[in-house]
């Protein structure tokens, strides 16, 4: 079977996302592997510094929110660097607080970045990579929240839930269109990896009475405490692409914990049971 260097090496990696946690961690190893590495993210000064980092990588600042800003990015790649071998839809932020505390900006702004902007990049670059008619590979990450139910983290919960099921349906659709046999599409599903993700999230506004502040940032502090012992990003992402190389669709982090974790969502579909409040163990969301 092929490794990851014979496939992805020599190509052209766009990631979205990338100036933090697992987004970075995928640039450096992409980078590692041979790859010409784009860094779209809207810190213009991570990918920048990032990009001095790794030589021979370019840094394009963008909102995915925009799609016209994917459409040109998209274009520009095409145009100035080449054919995207390896396309990471990656940019995603998280929410705390309780859902019918969570300000509606904030709701917007997790299911514009982490839903819309997987699909914009999607919408970009898909079909260049199916004109190009060359192997190419479409990653989405979800995350381990895709396949949980956690409570004061709804919006992001649902944000992931709903990627997984965008990459499910695009694999499904590539295949229906006659592309799969060269166009990858495979879902992504980070357990915990280091990152900011936790530190720059969302809240809920102290100032609204009622609004349960101490929930929202005592969960804040859990998911802190996670990432203490969370997985180093670019260990997480030679998992990953070591994955790819073996053409899985579900490519896991920690392939023990996540599949531990779909495996219990799947019993609990299957069983029917309500879900039920964690003590205990918590499924927390990524990665970014």
């Amino acid at each position: 079977m092929s490794d990851a260097r014979e496939i992805f090496g020599g190509g052209v990696a766009v990631i979205t996302g990338a100036g933090n946690g697992i987004g970075a961690g995928l640039a450096r190893h992409a980078a590692a592997l041979g790859m010409t590495v784009v860094l779209a993210d809207i810190d213009e000064q991570a990918i920048g510094a990032l990009s001095d980092e790794l030589p021979g990588s370019f840094a394009s600042g963008c909102d995915v929110r925009d799609p016209e800003a994917l459409e040109m990015l998209a274009a520009q790649v095409y145009s100035d660097i080449g054919p995207v071998r390896l396309l990471i839809n990656n940019a995603g932020v998280e929410q705390f607080g309780y859902l019918w505390d969570t300000p509606v900006a904030n709701w917007n702004r997790v299911m514009d970045i982490n839903v819309s902007g997987v699909f914009h990049g999607v919408k970009a670059f898909l079909p260049r990579m199916i004109a190009a008619g060359a192997p190419a590979w479409v990653w989405n990450l979800s995350s381990i929240g895709g396949v949980a139910a956690v409570p004061l983290q709804a919006p992001y919960i649902v944000s992931k839930h709903a990627v997984l099921a965008l990459t499910e349906c695009l694999r499904l659709e590539v295949e229906l269109a006659g592309h799969g046999h060269f166009i990858h599409v495979q879902a992504v599903l980070p357990g915990a990896v280091k990152s900011n993700i936790f530190e720059a999230a969302g809240g809920v506004d102290a100032s609204a009475a009622g609004t349960d502040v101490a929930a929202a940032e005592a969960q804040r502090e859990a998911m802190l405490d996670i990432k203490a012992a969370a997985m180093d990003p670019v260990e997480a992402a030679e998992v990953v692409f070591e994955q790819s190389a073996q053409d899985v669709f579900y490519l896991l982090t920690q392939p023990d914990y996540v599949g531990s974790a779909m495996a219990e969502r799947a019993g609990v579909l299957t069983s029917q049971v309500p879900p039920q409040l964690r003590t205990q163990r918590r499924f927390e969301p990524d990665r970014h």
